[in-house]
């Protein structure tokens, strides 16, 4: 590749650092044409599997003000730039690695913190958004059902306290 042509890959590459919410490194030696398709179509619209020069892509990454990834960038790496909901992509992929085991995690990039093989792994064990605010909507929706037991259940012992209070004075009377 001539310089130009390293230039424009450059360039390209870091754009995607920069508008990515999430990169994962993974070694990809071994795997057929047809498993790349496959992760890639089970990785979605908002994601691109890139295969790139390691030179390159560690220059991108540091334009795009990502450190930490030199370590990570050796041998054979593809590059998988996530736009949206990261843990779902590491889910995809860490379910993947466990189908094909050539498909070898190296490492990740996520909310300003570079992850080792293991630290990647441990991103598809989190709960993805939805799963999270399902649940903070779950738990919201049970407060409000406790409170409005509570609010209700007030005004009703009230009447039944004075009823019985009533009863009792019509009794002695």
């Amino acid at each position: 590749m001539k310089r130009p042509e390293k230039e424009v890959v450059v360039a390209q590459l870091t754009e995607q650092f920069r508008n990515a919410d999430a990169v994962y490194l993974t070694e990809y030696r071994g795997l057929t044409v047809p498993q790349i398709s496959d992760l890639r179509e089970k990785l979605g619209r908002d994601t691109s599997y890139t295969v790139a020069k390691n030179t390159l892509a560690r220059i991108a990454a540091k334009e795009a003000g990502i450190e930490g990834l030199d370590e990570i960038l050796a041998g054979p790496t593809a590059i998988t730039f996530v736009k949206g909901d990261f843990i779902e992509a590491a889910k995809v992929i860490r379910d993947f690695a466990k189908d094909n085991k050539a498909l070898v995690i190296k490492g990740a990039a996520a909310d300003g913190t570079v992850y080792d093989a293991e630290g990647a792994k441990k991103l598809a064990d989190l709960k993805s958004r939805p799963q999270l605010l399902a649940e903070f909507a779950g738990d919201v929706k049970a407060t409000m059902a406790k409170a409005a037991y509570l609010f209700n259940a007030l005004p009703t012992k009230a009447v039944r306290t004075i009823d019985a209070l009533r009863e009792k004075q019509e009794k002695a009377a």
